[in-house]
């Protein structure tokens, strides 16, 4: 996907007081940065922000931060949030490779990868962001009881997510769906900008959660 790039988006970003621009200073310190003890949520990737923004409108009771590495993608996020004003919801321009610098063993309550980057070349697929490489990323940061819930509309990445999941330890599936609009789990679910074009082209959405049995 090519993005267009926004005349003065980085400027934007490294003046907006929704972006944390020293996150390698909070490890361990979140909450303190929310000035509450509620769980942490991470979404990494948010693209545009309607799935975190959503959320964080809908659960006051939690706090979301929302990761994304793509100025031109993050400065819509940003719009949003200039106009809901949400308290529980903070943004990071960074790439998570760098999660585990940024965060401390287990202060992250619950991880979401809508949509990700599929990466297709296989010479690529530890940048995928359920590759081993990741998820052993996300069993240090995520609480014990943490989980990761995944959406693509992307087959072979989805596969490719399945079999990693399944093969790396301790991690276990605890739920798949080929067809998550047409399946029990979509109850509650909060469609992403992707999600609504792709499904409105009858692609099927494929979901998959993931926790440390």
């Amino acid at each position: 996907m090519r993005l267009r790039n926004i005349k003065g988006a980085k400027d934007q970003i490294a003046q907006s007081p929704f972006v944390i621009q020293n996150p390698e200073e909070y490890p361990g310190k979140w909450n303190q940065l929310f000035q509450n003890e509620h769980p942490i949520y991470l979404e990494i990737g948010m693209g545009k922000g309607k799935f975190l923004t959503t959320l964080a409108k809908e659960h006051p009771e939690h706090n979301y931060i929302g990761m994304e590495r793509y100025s031109s993608v993050l400065i819509r996020g940003i719009q949003k949030q200039e106009q809901l004003q949400l308290p529980n919801l903070v943004f990071l321009r960074m790439d998570a490779a760098n999660l585990v610098n940024i965060f401390a063993p287990g202060e992250i309550a619950g991880i979401y990868l809508n949509f990700s980057d599929p990466w297709p070349k296989d010479r690529h697929s530890k940048r995928r962001l359920t590759s081993p490489v990741f998820l052993n990323m996300y069993q240090i940061v995520l609480a014990k009881d943490g989980v990761i819930e995944f959406k693509t509309d992307n087959r072979p990445l989805f596969d490719f997510s399945v079999e990693s999941v399944e093969n790396t330890e301790p991690w276990a599936i605890r739920y798949v769906t080929y067809d998550l609009h047409n399946s029990p789990y979509n109850e509650g679910n909060i469609q992403t900008e992707y999600e609504e074009r792709f499904s409105s082209m009858g692609n099927p959405i494929f979901k998959l959660v993931a926790h440390r049995p």
